[in-house]
């Protein structure tokens, strides 16, 4: 069977992890072997920068964090994602190079084609062949997370404003690869998100 790499992408409190599990277990029902996996914390490396990244106290330089986030990307992808597309598996992961460039380009102000440029090289050019993109206005999406009662990490923590920024690159970026993207409203009901994620995939696996 031919491997595939799906990415969930959106602001924090979208949904992302719901589906991506939904998603797993319609492929195994199909006879697909899955990887689910997420960036950062998908390896053992990838836990210790996740670490850093999410939960570190301190200030942390805005180029900093991409080059962290930059360097997981490159070890995960060398040790757990292209061995998996290569054995045929599907890989459904949360997040990749298009979060980098919505939080640390956008979020932080950085130039958000030089993060991109990082993330490509970190990854020797590998792009998602899904890309699935839950949007939701940060208001909702900050209502979700504060219903979840659960401490904020540091993105998380951020005001407004840097929510707003992240989701308008998000869209950005949908808007000039429509062809990787699928665009779903996250307020939609779970069931009717993931019919949608379901249909996309399945016509990428023929």
């Amino acid at each position: 069977m031919t491997g595939l790499f799906v990415t969930f992408e959106g602001g924090d409190g979208v949904g992302k992890s719901t589906q991506a599990a939904l998603l797993e277990d319609w492929l195994r029902a199909q006879g697909r072997d899955v990887v689910r996996t997420r960036e950062p914390g998908g390896t053992d490396v990838g836990q210790r920068v996740r670490e850093i990244v999410l939960h570190h106290r301190g200030h942390i330089d805005a180029r900093a964090e991409a080059l962290l986030y930059a360097a997981d990307r490159a070890h995960h992808v060398a040790t757990v994602v292209r061995p998996a597309i290569a054995r045929g598996d599907v890989v459904i992961q949360d997040r990749y190079l298009d979060s980098s460039v919505a939080y640390q380009g956008a979020g932080r102000v950085l130039d958000p084609q030089q993060v991109r440029d990082l993330s490509l090289w970190a990854v020797d050019g590998l792009l998602p062949d899904v890309t699935v993109l839950l949007d939701l206005d940060e208001t909702s999406a900050r209502r979700r997370l504060d219903a979840d009662d659960k401490p904020f990490d540091r993105l998380e923590a951020e005001q407004a404003e840097f929510h707003a920024r992240v989701r308008t690159a998000f869209l950005t970026l949908a808007d000039a690869e429509p062809a990787r993207f699928l665009v779903v409203d996250a307020s939609l009901p779970v069931d009717e998100i993931a019919a949608l994620v379901r249909a996309r995939v399945a016509d990428r696996l023929g």
